[in-house]
């Protein structure tokens, strides 16, 4: 699985683990971008829909996008209506667990659709079912075979660098992105700094930060 730039083949050849992460690297990017977007489109002002502090990423579409890829790509569905469909399914599925582990990992939610038709615990919603359908759609039919070739090609060496540098810096930023939201949560409900650690969060990382980042997460 983590052989590489072997005599004769391409870099990250199928599902190779280094293309998985460069398929959720550039999903995160893409998705925090469409959020965006959208949130433009309906509310009329750009806001902060990243899912960590550095950089424009969107951690729930990154995963969604590989477990997706490794589900309907590799098992070969091809008919568009059956892409969307279970497209669909795993989109909201995993958009309700990833809820679901934010609750109680953290002690927070970054989305609410109780005011939605045909939600579930207002976690997902069938609209946003419909979304992940038509995202998961293009993305195994139009996007994977684009990205996935463009991985292919990158050189060996450059390739084995850059990929290892952003698998450092993405695995960094979640850690202290998580961090950070749960020192906010322990600030909420004023839990006192008993180390350098959490001291250093509260410092670079005050509730306006966090709030500026995440504008739409509330605690439950």
């Amino acid at each position: 699985m983590m052989k590489t730039c072997e005599t004769g083949k391409s870099f990250a050849p199928d599902y190779h683990f280094f293309k998985m992460f460069w398929v959720f690297l550039a999903s995160s990017v893409a998705g925090c971008l469409i959020e965006t977007g959208y949130a433009y489109l309906r509310h009329g002002d750009f806001e902060s829909r990243v899912g960590l502090i550095y950089g424009p990423f969107s951690q729930i579409y990154g995963f969604a996008a590989v477990i997706m890829i490794l589900i309907l790509h590799r098992i070969g569905v091809k008919s568009w209506l059956c892409l969307f469909f279970s497209s669909a399914l795993i989109g909201a599925s995993f958009e309700f667990l990833s809820s679901l582990i934010q609750e109680h990992v953290f002690g927070s939610v970054s989305w609410d659709y109780s005011n939605h038709p045909l939600n579930i615990f207002g976690r997902t919603s069938l609209e946003y079912a419909v979304f992940w359908g038509l995202l998961g759609a293009f993305l195994i039919r139009v996007f994977y075979p684009l990205l996935s070739g463009a991985i292919e090609k990158l050189p060996c060496r450059f390739g084995l660098v850059i990929t290892w540098l952003l698998i450092v810096f993405m695995a960094a930023d979640m850690l202290l992105s998580s961090a950070a939201v749960m020192r906010e949560h322990e600030r909420h409900h004023n839990i006192a700094a008993t180390n350098s650690i959490q001291r250093i969060l509260d410092h670079y990382y005050p509730d306006s930060f966090i709030k500026a980042k995440y504008p739409n997460m509330l605690h439950v």
